[in-house]
């Protein structure tokens, strides 16, 4: 039984250092743009207790198709939206997740219930599989009919993680 474990622990030790010598950490640029669906309401979690529920799918160099769930605190200042709070959850076809925190503004454009955002950015927190202590960070883009909710996002920045 002795030299069973030991035969076990040997090879799961050769399996790990196998794809570990394959593995590498590595930044690269990040960019997601795809179209969004924003669905305004009450938030327990927010000081203003407003918020929003966003969820999306795009496109991606490196990460192929994604799809994302996003919530934020939205507090209104005049004419203008301040976001805060913002949890991002990327999800890519091979399962792995990126999560990001994000911020910023939506101003009106002029043009009936368009906004814009402004002053916008993400930064990587982490995520699973080979993200799980992802990092880096960027600016968002894009923009949302505030009546509709149906707009269209763009993340473009940097990312390092653990390639495999």
């Amino acid at each position: 039984m002795h030299q069973a474990i030991l035969k076990l622990a040997g090879g799961v030790a050769l399996a790990l250092a196998s794809g570990a010598a394959s593995a590498h950490w590595t930044t690269a640029s990040f960019e997601i743009a795809g179209p969004i669906q924003e669905i305004p309401g009450p938030s327990a979690r927010c000081p203003s207790k407003f918020g929003g529920t966003v969820t999306g799918h795009g496109g991606s160099a490196l990460l192929g198709r994604v799809a994302f769930v996003a919530s934020d605190c939205i507090t209104p200042n005049g004419v203008i939206y301040n976001f805060d709070r913002g949890r991002f959850i990327i999800m890519t076809q091979s399962g792995d997740q990126i999560y990001a925190d994000y911020s910023g503004q939506f101003v009106p454009t002029g043009e009936g219930a368009n906004y814009v955002f402004s002053s916008a950015s993400f930064r990587i927190v982490g995520g699973t599989g080979q993200f799980m202590f992802a990092s880096g960070g960027g600016q968002l883009t894009g923009g949302e009919d505030m009546v509709t909710g149906v707009g269209n996002i763009k993340l473009a920045g940097r990312i390092s993680y653990w390639a495999r």
